[in-house]
């Protein structure tokens, strides 16, 4: 929704990312499993000759040539999102929540750089907030996909959690969700609500586009948390997203709350 608000060069700009993006998680979840690891090998060689000023061969590579060029994006935002696919090869279980976000470093965290590279806004302070709101609401993704995930041979809720609220992990593969992963579910919500807290100041710090977009990306995350309330925590059997109207409230909510620059936050100098 916010990238119909926002100028043709930035829309296409941040389509370029999410084409990248997109792709890589294709091939890490979708490609035959036999075939995984050197489909991601091949795409980060295609990545590095795009640095080295040589033309790519794979499409969504070659969609991002004009978006590095013209926003200065360095290559490690990339490299890392490719790294999280990698490790979904091979780890499939998280034992606490301190690890899950260390994977968020790499799944989620990456492509917050990356947004705030395309308006030009990065700096040290907003990068750090914008991890907290990436892994924010890459834990509201792994709470709303826990049977989807599950069917892949992940589990990204910890272990150590389903073990406290004495949920074995068979619960998961169910038809309907058990109080005890509800409560699993809430706990992570929890979690993610408070660092979505955290993090969301990072709006007040942007004007502009760049105020307007991540102001979106915020108010999403808020509004997943309240329809997850209000499903009970119930994410098995059934999709939990919000509604239109529901998504559109929390924008203007966070838009009118978090104050523009100048207000209580001064603005953060961009690189």
């Amino acid at each position: 929704m916010a990238s119909r608000l926002l100028p043709r060069r930035h829309r296409d700009h941040l389509m370029a990312v999410y084409g990248f993006a997109r792709s890589i998680d294709d091939l890490g979840d979708d490609a035959h499993p036999d075939d995984r690891l050197k489909l991601l090998d091949e795409a980060e060689a295609d990545l590095i000759r795009l640095y080295q000023g040589h033309p790519p061969r794979l499409g969504p590579i070659s969609a991002l040539a004009r978006t590095v060029r013209e926003c200065s994006i360095p290559a490690d935002p990339f490299h890392r999102l490719i790294d999280a696919n990698r490790r979904d090869q091979t780890v499939t279980r998280y034992e606490t929540f301190d690890e899950l976000l260390g994977y968020c470093e790499l799944s989620a965290n990456p492509v917050g750089h990356l947004v705030l590279h395309v308006f030009g806004e990065v700096s040290g302070p907003r990068m750090a907030l914008s991890d907290k709101v990436c892994s924010a609401l890459q834990v509201i993704e792994h709470c709303q996909d826990v049977g989807e995930d599950y069917r892949r041979g992940r589990v990204y809720l910890p272990g150590e959690d389903l073990r406290r609220a004495g949920c074995p992990i068979g619960e998961l593969a169910a038809a309907t969700t058990s109080p005890r992963l509800r409560d699993v579910v809430a706990a992570q919500t929890a979690r993610a609500g408070a660092m979505l807290a955290e993090g969301e100041a990072i709006v007040a710090s942007l004007s502009g586009f760049a105020r307007t977009a991540v102001a979106g990306y915020v108010a999403g995350g808020h509004a997943t948390l309240a329809a997850l309330e209000a499903a009970g925590h119930d994410v098995l059997g059934r999709t939990v997203r919000p509604r239109r109207a529901r998504l559109i409230g929390a924008w203007a909510r966070v838009l009118m709350t978090m104050r523009p620059p100048g207000a209580d936050m001064r603005r953060l100098p961009s690189a």
